[in-house]
């Protein structure tokens, strides 16, 4: 293995183990401020931090030439409203103590993926992808049968995800530019939503404290360097690589709602993941024997 994807897989799983670990005890730390106030701060305080990355990396030219094609700005727009939705469930799950939960959806949303690239874009599905397809369907089916539930966050959390993954890329936007004018398309909705928490005196991001008014803008570089750790990472030992280091997050994710917050996890749940990890193991062998064919 050459230096160049020794780095890439190092700095891939960083940013994974950022998400699945430093993320986690970082919202679970500032989850006082409730789900709506964290995924507003979260808006916000990312924009602000890819301005000033943005600047200081003189990117501004790829800002204003994507600005330039309405229909990428209308996929971005798109994409803003979906990783809206996802940061906001995912908050949810870590404050409610669901972590559990949400990494059940980490887990399968590349499998999603898959199966959003050949229903909506006519992507290739071979037999390893179709069973993996098959056994999440079977996981959800097996859900929705003995817990007599729709795993709701889950879900949310895997095709909200899915879906933005797939349109960010077929537009090819550098990762940092699209993810910037995202959020500055979601701030005014934020700045809306913190209007009205505050007007109902509901607000923890206040003037009067100034402790935690840092604690809630660090927010913003929570959500950015691992981006920019794993994207650095997928350029230098390829996607293939990193999507298998990215199961890290889920795992990460998976073990501390057990063993770390006693999150509940009985037989049912435990058959359930079992289909799934049947599902990811097929499916990363599949990218394995991709990547070593090409």
């Amino acid at each position: 293995m050459n230096k160049k994807i020794l780095n890439g897989i190092l700095l891939g799983a960083a940013g994974s183990f950022w998400w699945g670990l430093l993320g986690v005890f970082y919202f679970k730390k500032v989850s006082f401020a409730g789900p709506l106030e964290l995924v507003v701060h979260r808006t916000i305080w990312t924009a602000f931090f890819l301005a000033v990355t943005t600047t200081f990396y003189s990117r501004w030219s790829l800002f204003t030439n994507i600005c330039k094609k309405k229909n990428k700005l209308f996929i971005l727009f798109i994409c803003g409203l979906l990783i809206f939705a996802n940061w906001s469930v995912w908050i949810y799950a870590v404050v409610v103590n669901k972590l559990v939960d949400a990494s059940f959806g980490y887990y399968i949303f590349p499998i999603i993926s898959v199966f959003f690239g050949y229903v909506f874009f006519n992507e290739k599905l071979n037999i390893s992808r179709i069973f993996s397809i098959s056994l999440v369907l079977i996981s959800i089916i097996y859900f929705l049968i003995n817990l007599q539930s729709v795993p709701f966050i889950g879900l949310s959390v895997a095709f909200t995800w899915s879906a933005y993954n797939i349109l960010r890329k077929k537009i090819k936007v550098e990762a940092d530019i699209g993810l910037l004018i995202e959020s500055i398309f979601l701030t005014p909705i934020a700045l809306v939503i913190f209007y009205f928490i505050a007007k109902k005196g509901l607000n923890d991001f206040s003037l009067s404290d100034p402790k935690t008014m840092f604690w809630l803008f660090i927010a913003g570089p929570m959500t950015v360097i691992p981006l920019y750790l794993y994207i650095k990472g997928v350029e230098l030992a390829g996607l293939g690589s990193t999507g298998m280091i990215f199961f890290i997050t889920p795992t990460c994710q998976f073990l501390l709602g057990i063993f770390y917050y006693g999150e509940i996890f009985d037989i049912n749940k435990l058959i359930g993941f079992i289909f799934i990890w049947i599902a990811v193991i097929i499916y990363l062998r599949d990218i394995y024997q991709g990547k070593n064919t090409l």
